[in-house]
């Protein structure tokens, strides 16, 4: 089986995470781990500190603590996932990237992979060490663990997002601080087969071998299968925004327990819309106010008040004609995005477009509150706006021909394709580490397995709350 095993620093080199295994469930799930301690006297889990118990973690000293939450983070995993084979995790705190405002919290990938082993789902397709050793029977590479896994021991010190360390507690109750467990649980996720190990960026399978990832990644556009698709294409569809998608069974099934019915849109239509017309993707704030089935009007353009149509002050009387009744389109600046709205309200529009000032998708969420806007709020790409800008260019002073709907469609399941498929995380540009093997940043609920942790979440990789295990049944755990 030598020659069918790759080892060493995969999840560094291919930068990501994903799950890898396809195997017929037992009745009763139960998989053994054990936290194999890499860190120098002293350090990481041998840090002697002392500390007082905390949320239901034991531990006394700094590095028992540390240990306590990775066995327990392990454990929720070994009480879902099915295997006769120890699973051994290589664990360490190390200084890892981070300042003021943002940290790497920690990464974790399989050390090894193998194919072509007995009873392999897959002929020719890598699988996870862990998912490997499932299968077969017996570890098949003995004295060298199945993930490899490190953790920023400089979290929450100054200049590492600064008070806000790592919460050792086991019960959730983390407050401001991170939630070791929860980073935990997903780093892990990754270490057991949440990812793929195609190169996302050049589009190379693994010594000439697809994973069992690539088995179900499916990009719309192209109407092809990761498995099925050249280099090129796999290149094009990992930064295929809203349409790469898994089409799994079980995530599918799922889906529908756990996401919640409703996704925010744009939709442009009207008679000089022309190669504009369709409905696009937007970003959202906790004042947006949109409703199914919305409301619509004439798109126009802020542009004689402000550098640029930023609408950071009141509208010029220009304006006020052109966007009174109608949905303003403005763009993105220096002030705050409800500044804008309000202006624009205040100006008679029925409903708002910002316009961002940057490439790259999907549209970002809208940060600010004012309960005195009423009026529904949307962001859209800067690429998106600029067709709908060049829709615009023959306009009268207060109509367009170009209608814009800001509503919640209300048959898609947030975090999904119209055809009911997951979405993955596909941004543009390509994020290295993060891009095609994580769900996308959409979904709602929140999700385990997107590419960012997000304070929601819960310990558990299950339905109803997560389908991250879902996925796992999907490749075979």
């Amino acid at each position: 089986m030598k020659n069918n095993l790759l080892r060493n620093g995969l999840a560094a080199v291919l930068g990501a995470a994903a799950l890898l295994g396809v195997a017929a469930p037992a009745a009763h799930a139960a998989a053994n781990f054990v936290i194999v301690v890499n860190d120098a006297p002293l350090e990481g889990f041998n840090d002697p500190t002392p500390v007082a118990p905390v949320g239901g973690n034991p531990g006394t000293t700094l590095g028992e603590q540390r240990l306590i939450a990775f066995q327990a983070a392990a454990d929720i995993w070994g009480a879902t996932l099915t295997s006769s084979v120890t699973i051994e995790i290589r664990s360490a705190f190390d200084p890892l990237t981070c300042d003021a405002a943002s940290a790497v919290l920690g990464s974790a990938g399989a050390i090894w992979v193998g194919r072509d082993f007995p009873g392999a789902p897959h002929a020719g397709t890598w699988f996870s060490g862990a998912v490997a050793n499932k299968y077969i029977g017996f570890d098949s590479e003995p004295g060298t663990p199945e993930i490899n896994a490190r953790f920023n021991s400089n979290l929450g010190a100054a200049n590492c997002l600064a008070g806000r360390p790592f919460y050792l507690g086991l019960d959730g109750n983390k407050g401001t601080a991170i939630d070791l467990v929860t980073v935990l649980l997903h780093e892990f996720g990754h270490g057991l087969g949440f990812q793929t190990y195609t190169s996302a960026s050049s589009g190379a399978f693994l010594a000439g071998f697809p994973a069992v990832w690539d088995h179900y990644l499916r990009d719309q556009t192209l109407g092809k299968r990761w498995i099925d698709s050249t280099p090129a294409e796999r290149v094009f569809s990992a930064t295929n925004n809203g349409r790469l998608v898994w089409i799994g069974a079980n995530v599918t099934a799922a889906a529908p327990g756990v996401l919640s019915l409703g996704v925010p849109q744009l939709a442009v239509s009207g008679p000089a819309s022309g190669g504009t017309a369709g409905v696009y993707a937007v970003g959202t704030g906790v004042f947006s106010n949109l409703t199914s089935p919305g409301v619509s009007g004439d798109i126009m353009p802020v542009t004689a008040n402000a550098v640029a149509g930023e609408a950071c002050g009141p509208l010029s009387a220009v304006d006020k004609l052109a966007v009174k009744g109608n949905v303003a389109l403005i763009s993105r600046g220096v002030c705050a995005f409800t500044v804008k709205a309000k202006n624009a309200q205040d100006a008679g529009a029925v409903g708002v477009i910002i316009a961002n000032n940057a490439a790259g998708a999907p549209p970002p969420g809208m940060g600010g509150a004012d309960p005195t806007i009423t009026i529904p709020v949307v962001l859209v790409t800067l690429g998106d706006a600029n067709l709908i800008r060049q829709a615009l260019v023959r306009r009268s002073r207060n109509k367009s021909g170009v209608t814009g709907t800001l509503s919640v469609n209300t048959t898609r399941l947030a975090g999904t394709d119209a055809s009911g498929f997951m979405l993955m995380y596909a941004p543009q540009p390509f994020a290295p580490g993060s891009s095609v093997s994580h769900f996308d940043v959409s979904a709602i609920r929140n999700q385990l397995m997107e590419p960012a942790i997000n304070v929601d979440l819960t310990h558990s990789v299950t339905t109803p709350e997560d389908l991250s295990f879902e996925l796992m049944k999907d490749v075979g755990w």
